[in-house]
């Protein structure tokens, strides 16, 4: 289970948002590139972007900042002398030429949310265009995905969008409880595991993740298909310690079936 620390950018900042919520940001660094360091220096193996200004206008807004990640997760990969880590970023990305510009730029995966809902065609395209690369994003309410930074509500259900995009070629799956996002009032486990065993690609969760306690249950359903947790604002107030966190969920998943499942409630 890996666990990929969110850096959200607003207006150059790095933020944390109650449930999406634009009005309800908390400015945790002016400097998202030191921030970025910071996680790395933690331990973490890929990081997790969004340009909350671009997710809401439809077009990147935060470039400047996902450079200037970019070239501290390179120059941590350089003097470390480690593999580079993985950067993956969702908001604002609605054309191929964006998702190519990026790319060239070093990221290494990019999300698809909105486009990928109120144009599938576009999302396809992508999969053809850059496979192994584009990761679809599904925030949802209620089992319901909402699109335009959340702002907005579709008729969707999530699973069935989700195989959908599957057949599409995506790499994987951000799935999304909005109501928990933010919140640190724990993931919503039963609705992950309902998308994870749906479909055969990876999914990521995401959203409400608070204390070690959630990445241990999150680890006892890794099974179904579930990769990794996106952290935030746990992480950011110090309700989960990254480094600690990502040493257990690398025990957990070294236990045999057996053990892991010790002392676990039989259905």
């Amino acid at each position: 289970m890996l666990l990929i620390p969110a850096i959200d950018l607003k207006d150059g900042h790095c933020v944390r948002l109650k449930q999406g919520d634009m009005e309800q940001a908390t400015v945790f660094s002016q400097d998202p590139a030191e921030m970025a360091r910071h996680w790395l220096l933690q331990g973490a193996r890929r990081l997790h972007l969004v340009d909350l200004n671009g997710a809401f206008a439809g077009k990147p807004k935060n470039e400047s900042a996902v450079k200037a990640i970019l070239k501290a997760v390179r120059e941590f990969a350089l003097e470390n002398d480690v593999e580079e880590i993985p950067v993956q970023l969702g908001g604002g990305i609605r054309d191929l030429d964006t998702i190519e510009r990026y790319l060239d730029d070093g990221l290494s995966y990019i999300i698809i949310g909105t486009a990928a809902v109120k144009n599938p065609g576009f999302l396809h395209d992508a999969c053809s265009a850059f496979p192994g690369q584009i990761i679809v994003g599904l925030d949802a309410r209620d089992g319901k995905v909402a699109t335009d930074g959340w702002s907005k509500l579709s008729g969707h259900e999530v699973i069935d969008l989700a195989r959908k995009f599957e057949g599409y070629g995506c790499e994987s799956i951000v799935y999304t409880d909005i109501g928990r996002d933010g919140m640190m009032g724990g993931v919503n486990i039963e609705a992950t595991v309902r998308l994870a065993q749906a479909v055969s690609i990876p999914v990521i969760a995401s959203g409400g993740v608070h204390s070690i306690k959630d990445v241990e249950e999150l680890c006892a359903v890794q099974d179904e298909g579930i990769e990794a947790v996106i952290c935030g604002r746990s992480i950011y107030e110090g309700t989960l310690d990254l480094s600690s966190a990502q040493e257990r969920a690398d025990e957990l998943s070294e236990l045999p079936e057996e053990a892991e499942g010790a002392g676990s409630e039989q259905p």
